[in-house]
């Protein structure tokens, strides 16, 4: 899918030369898979304290060697 973009062309070189990458659209995609990444993170925070957990739950014991 073609897309026609007005981004700063100072902004995106700059990004390239950070990222070492070597073409636009690498830095576009790119910086959309961190945008993606970051805005589930921020979903995942939502859920810190409405999970339950069974305070019996022995985490040592599956360390266990047989």
């Amino acid at each position: 899918m073609a897309t026609n973009l007005a981004i700063d062309d100072e902004l995106i070189e700059a990004a390239r030369k950070i990222g070492g990458h070597r073409t636009k659209k690498s830095v576009v995609t790119e910086a959309l898979k961190e945008y993606i990444e970051r805005r589930k993170q921020k979903e995942i925070i939502t859920l810190f304290g409405k999970l339950d957990y069974d305070p019996a739950y022995d985490y040592k014991k599956q360390r266990q060697v047989p």
